[in-house]
């Protein structure tokens, strides 16, 4: 029954070790027989959480375009533990997560109506949600701007992203 069970889940997507902990408990299975299962299928490699972040990792940064803050947060609802998902998360490093960030600006960018300051916000508010550090949002966002017009170039001109920075810094603490 545990075997059915873990197949069936790992049918649809891959799971991690605790995704199918907590499957098999939700279905009533006791924690001997899960943990021989699941034992089993880490000898012979079905499951792999090593894999399994480094797979999230480039398939969400790559597709949705989260910074790694935000996938750490997912690998950890997953079951992730934390040394695995760091060495899946240093595979994303800065350079790529800001080119990243400032693709995801120029294409919002295309499409953005209103006030340069308004259009400024939401956009460092998109990153934020997708868990960009403020520095690297407001970088983006402010080099995009600059290219796009001469007005929003204007505005760019006048916002210090360093201070900026230290502000956002200063109210997380």
């Amino acid at each position: 029954m545990a075997r059915e069970i873990c197949l069936r889940q790992l049918a649809v997507r891959p799971r991690t070790r605790a995704e199918l902990a907590g499957a098999l408990a939700r279905r009533g299975i006791s924690e001997e027989a899960a943990t021989e299962v699941l034992d089993r299928y880490d000898e012979v490699g079905i499951i792999d959480d090593a894999a399994f972040a480094r797979a999230w990792v480039t398939s969400r940064h790559a597709g949705r375009g989260l910074a790694r803050r935000a996938l750490a947060n997912e690998l950890r609802q997953r079951g992730v533990d934390g040394d695995t998902a760091s060495e899946a998360l240093g595979e994303l490093d800065e350079t790529t997560e800001a080119e990243t960030a400032r693709a995801l600006v120029e294409r919002k960018l295309r499409t953005a109506r209103g006030e340069p300051d308004a259009v400024f916000r939401r956009l460092v508010g998109m990153l934020a949600r997708k868990g960009y550090p403020p520095g690297v949002a407001i970088r983006a966002v402010k080099d995009a701007l600059a290219a796009q017009s001469a007005e929003a170039a204007e505005f760019a001109e006048q916002i210090d992203a360093d201070a900026l920075t230290a502000a956002e810094t200063e109210i997380d603490r």
